[in-house]
């Protein structure tokens, strides 16, 4: 038994299109890992190569750099070189002010 109230619901459901929707699940998983969130939450600071980011977390170079790719191929980071180095910071504002909003949730529990 179909309740015609439930078609009129979901007609005024107003999703974004299949690939905005798996676009944003995509970043909510990425971000769903306590260790690239670490990461993350720690380049909202400053800009840091992988050394000095690595001691940030607790984790090896080669760890965070691993991770560091998985987070620059969904345009979270990026990179700038200064000579042989390469300072990773957030992407842009966006990624800062998601961390802020989720942070702000998470307190007002």
């Amino acid at each position: 038994m179909d309740n015609p109230d439930h078609k009129e619901v979901r007609s005024q459901a107003n999703f974004p299109d299949e690939s905005t929707l798996l676009n944003i699940s995509e970043l909510f998983g990425m971000l769903a890992d306590v260790t690239r969130l670490k990461i993350v939450m720690t380049l909202k600071n400053s800009p840091l190569c992988v050394q000095d980011l690595a001691a940030a977390v607790g984790m090896s170079a080669s760890a965070v750099s691993h991770q560091l790719r998985l987070l620059k191929a969904m345009n979270l980071v990026r990179f700038k070189k200064a000579g042989k180095m390469k300072f990773y910071s957030l992407d842009d504002s966006h990624i800062d002010q998601l961390l802020n909003i989720a942070n702000e949730h998470v307190d007002e529990e």
